[in-house]
């Protein structure tokens, strides 16, 4: 399934997903305000859904001030609150995902612990949940795959996974792209999508920028039950995206299939 953030007017929104069929990444209970004001704004972003007609829904959740392996309690505790109020909207709102931010600040803080605290505050988090929403860490400043991958193998909840970004991969991290795909693939459930030519974070169209997509997807080719958003915020670039992106997983959705076969055939060997 594919998707595309809600970084465009709602015309504009509208006219992409009836002429692609996408569903939404809404960023609209991402923002401090609107959460403080959940009953109301929800009334009002539903009525905007109904209005492009969307079908689809993820949303991204809070991140901005927040930080969920803190040390300080208080700080630790509005993250949580913040995080709920985010999740309570995707419940009433049919979100089938939503996308959290790792948070880490390099150079500011330490990797000694993190992904054990990480994972402490999302095991917290999901102890009350079902997995009817599934909750996502996505990479952001991340120089390095291993803590996220700690954490996933740590946090033992149906719902979690990963959100791999593999723009903010390719101008953060030394790493190529291709191998945080490969690493995270067993966790990874959603991809945000958007390229760059690995020195900023400009949220490019796919081929605009120096992200070997091709290999990166080669990676992903058994990941047939993943989304995608695409990150780019000109109906241009959404489109020329969505164009690359849709054959992309075409072949992605062939090779799973295909791999599917053979291990039916060996079953029946065996």
């Amino acid at each position: 399934m594919l998707y595309f953030s809600h970084l465009l007017p709602d015309e504009e929104t509208k006219e992409i997903i009836k002429e692609t069929g996408m569903g939404l990444e809404s960023i609209e209970f991402s923002i401090s305000e609107n959460l403080d004001h959940l009953d109301s704004c929800l009334l009002a972003y539903e009525k905007r859904l109904e209005h492009m007609e969307c079908e689809n829904l993820i949303l991204h959740g809070p991140f901005l001030d927040l930080n969920p392996m803190t040390f300080d309690e208080r700080i630790r505790e509005v993250t949580r609150q913040r995080y709920e109020e985010a999740y309570a909207a995707a419940k009433k709102l049919g979100a089938k995902k939503i996308v959290y931010h790792s948070c880490h600040v390099p150079d500011f803080y330490l990797l000694i612990g993190w992904a054990e605290r990480m994972a402490q505050f999302f095991e917290e988090f999901l102890a009350d949940k079902d997995d009817s929403v599934e909750v996502l860490m996505e990479n952001v400043l991340d120089r390095v795959w291993e803590p996220l991958k700690e954490t996933a193998e740590r946090v033992n909840h149906p719902a979690f996974g990963l959100c791999l970004d593999i723009g903010h991969a390719h101008c953060y991290s030394k790493d190529p792209v291709q191998q945080w795909a490969q690493a995270l693939s067993p966790y990874i459930r959603h991809v945000h999508v958007h390229d760059n030519p690995g020195k900023k974070d400009s949220h490019l169209a796919l081929g605009e920028g120096t992200i070997p997509v091709q290999e990166v997807f080669d990676k992903l080719k058994q990941k047939a039950e993943c989304t995608y958003t695409i990150e780019c915020s000109s109906y241009e670039a959404v489109m020329r995206s969505y164009d690359m992106l849709k054959e992309l997983t075409k072949k992605q959705e062939k090779c799973y299939s295909n791999l599917a076969n053979k291990k039916k055939e060996m079953r029946k060997i065996v």
